[in-house]
């Protein structure tokens, strides 16, 4: 496997549906295949879509399980690639609920339309069992994630496994948007309650999870593999 700066463990929806290619074109990023996919027409929008993806185009589209990490000392990408592929094999693929367009914040998102017991240990798994592979963040990882106003159990969250939003407070999300004005916002989403609509219908199928690389430097993340629940 190439060298990356980080790793991270997601869900990524399958590379032939419609959601994936949807995700991928809206952000301008297709992450498994390494290029930028033409831009959907979204009528309405407030601003041109690519400065309303900026920061989700970087990572790709999909759903935080584990979230970015360097890798500890005297660990490799290839061992936890290895160690992912077992636990993904250990663990039962399932049904999520429907998708729903949603907001948190300054941001647009798609998110379960009600809570996934199943989802959620999906996640806690990943943090938990891969968590010997993940170096501890720096002073100045700590000092950013501590400018959100933590509550003390993501306080918690942070000092034990790196992250604030792990276990009870881990909120599975696809995000779509950067960080927008209220009023920029509420446009955007408008806009794309169309688009989105036909993938909230149905349940959301999970059958893998994806390993994710960082290159470094800015560059968007790559989807390096996709790892088949059950085996």
């Amino acid at each position: 496997m190439a060298t990356w700066e980080r790793l991270a463990i997601s869900y990524a929806p399958p590379a032939d549906s419609g959601l994936w290619a949807f995700g991928s074109a809206w952000l301008g990023w297709d992450a498994e295949a390494g290029a930028v996919p033409p831009r959907p027409a979204v009528e309405g929008l407030p601003e041109d879509p690519l400065s309303l993806t900026v920061s989700p185009r970087r990572y790709g589209f999909h759903g935080t399980l584990k979230p970015p990490f360097f890798l500890a000392e005297g660990t490799s990408a290839g061992e936890l690639e290895r160690e992912a592929e077992a636990l993904a094999a250990s663990l039962a693929p399932f049904e999520a609920p429907p998708l729903s367009l949603q907001t948190t914040g300054r941001f647009g998102f798609l998110g379960l339309s009600a809570p996934s017991p199943e989802m959620a240990a999906l996640a806690s798994a990943c943090v938990e069992r891969l968590d010997r592979f993940r170096a501890p963040p720096s002073q100045a990882e700590l000092a950013r994630r501590r400018k959100m106003s933590l509550t003390p159990a993501q306080e918690d969250n942070l000092a034990r496994w790196g992250y604030p939003y792990v276990f009870e407070q881990f909120r599975f999300h696809l995000t779509l948007t950067s960080a927008l004005a209220p009023r920029t916002l509420a446009a955007t989403v408008e806009a794309l309650a169309p688009h989105a609509a036909p993938f909230c219908e149905a349940p959301l199928p999970v059958r893998e999870i994806a390993l994710f690389g960082d290159p470094g430097g800015g560059a968007p993340f790559r989807l390096l593999r996709r790892l088949p629940l059950g085996g």
